[in-house]
């Protein structure tokens, strides 16, 4: 393919064996190219991983059925597919800096995490499906003082529907996720830092309800982050702030489809709320043997808002949250 090595030059799909070491040795034997991962199946047994210095850097593509899978008995903590996670470097000034993973399959076949971003920055993951992970994406704290400067675009993810299954972790800064969708999780996407911004991402429950309470779409523990038209429905809780701090949701939304689960909470503030939400959209079912509740807070006061509230007061259990209210209910 012009433009393209092919890795069929130096592993085959479909072999039936442990063919990480072949990916391996192809990503260091080829700074500066584009691998492509023909239709297939490649089975590893350990992490792959691709360099953060961009005099070495690689792009890997895979096709639309390339799927790079976790062979049975996978231990290893860290994910299937490592980004910058070897020649540690903080430039993106050399071209090169700006690789990514695009297309394809990552399937960790209920034991493994599925892609990282280890170092480097203006890293990207693209179109890419992530199956049957404990982990879906972990952006890891990045080489510029923190930040990690990644865009994650049209990737959605599929968890092992266990509590200990998470779509995405961030703890590194300036990280832009939009156009997604995750299920089978029991955290949608864990924040673990701020100043990332977040659009149309979309986590639905489809867990046993274990636990069921704590599990929450969008889990922010720093604020300073930046919500747009981001959609959860079925969780045991929408939107968790676990410290007073401040976010913004610009058009989101919290829908209930099932009476599953007892109560049901759009937003949980582990300190006070001081968040602001503006065309904030809340959907909870009508029933008697739920308990529905908008806004939970650990502590009164707080300078939260909400802004254009679209809800049904009738279905809502208790009222704290109509001392935020800015303007009539829609």
């Amino acid at each position: 393919m012009n433009g393209y090595l092919n890795l069929s030059d130096y592993v085959l799909p479909n072999l039936g064996r442990d063919v990480a070491d072949d990916i391996q040795r192809a990503i260091d034997q080829n700074p500066n190219r584009t691998l492509f991962f023909p239709d297939g199946e490649y089975l590893i047994s350990h992490p792959i991983c691709t360099p953060a210095d961009p005099k070495k850097s690689v792009d890997l593509q895979l096709a639309t059925y390339a799927t790079i899978r976790a062979m049975a008995g996978w231990d290893h903590e860290e994910a299937m597919v490592r980004l910058g996670a070897i020649h540690p470097a903080n430039d993106i000034r050399t071209p090169g800096s700006n690789y990514s993973l695009t297309g394809g399959i990552i399937d960790g076949a209920g034991m493994a995490k599925g892609v990282s971003i280890d170092g480097g920055r203006e890293t990207a993951i693209r179109h890419v499906s992530i199956k049957n992970v404990k982990v879906g994406i972990h952006i890891k704290r990045g080489a510029n003082s923190g930040s990690s400067d990644a865009d994650i675009v049209g990737t959605h993810i599929t968890g092992t529907r266990d509590v200990d299954s998470i779509g995405v972790i961030i703890e590194g800064y300036d990280n832009t996720l939009t156009d997604m969708r995750i299920e089978g999780v029991f955290i949608g996407v864990d924040l673990r830092v701020g100043g990332n911004y977040l659009s149309y991402i979309h986590p639905l429950y489809t867990s046993d309800y274990t636990d069921y309470e704590n599990s929450c779409a969008f889990r922010d523990h720093s604020g300073n982050n930046w919500y747009h038209h981001c959609y959860n429905d079925q969780f045991g809780i929408g939107f968790r702030n676990t410290k007073t701090m401040n976010s913004i949701y610009d058009g989101c939304y919290c829908y209930w489809y099932s009476p599953n689960g007892g109560t049901h909470r759009a937003i949980k503030a582990d300190g006070q709320f001081n968040s602001t939400f503006t065309n904030f959209k809340c959907d909870f079912r009508r029933s008697s043997s739920l308990r529905n509740i908008l806004l939970d807070v650990a502590e009164e006061g707080g300078k939260g808002v909400f802004d254009r509230l679209m809800t049904d007061p009738s279905r809502i259990a208790d009222d704290t949250y109509l001392a935020y209210v800015k303007g009539d209910i829609i």
